[in-house]
């Protein structure tokens, strides 16, 4: 994909790499953006790309198509509703495990 600039460069990952939600988090401003629209933040970053590994690139809009929930009212909701749907999406190599892992944080 041609991406609108460089993921690894100044504007992707301030000149070093970053990955995940360390680069969507970087995107908001805590004590303004809340609560936060979803659709709102996806029209504004859709095609913006984010490093998920060394290899893998993907659109913010790639990883909001399995992020449920419309409305996040603090940054601490924002993270768990991208978490899990980065992780429901294929996006993390990581999963916990164990009993309940569904309760444990990544």
């Amino acid at each position: 994909m041609d991406w609108p600039h460089d993921p690894d460069g100044e504007e992707g990952s301030e000149g070093g790499r970053k990955y995940g939600m360390a680069i969507l988090a970087k995107k908001l401003d805590e004590d303004e953006d809340f609560p936060l629209d979803k659709r709102e933040f996806v029209e504004e970053h859709a095609d913006e790309p984010v490093r998920i590994n060394y290899q893998r690139v993907v659109s913010v809009e790639d990883i909001f198509e399995h992020v449920e929930g419309e409305t996040f009212e603090s940054i601490l909701d924002f993270h768990k509703a991208v978490g899990a749907g980065m992780r429901s999406g294929g996006f993390w190599d990581y999963h916990p495990q164990g009993e309940s892992p569904e309760k444990k944080s990544a």
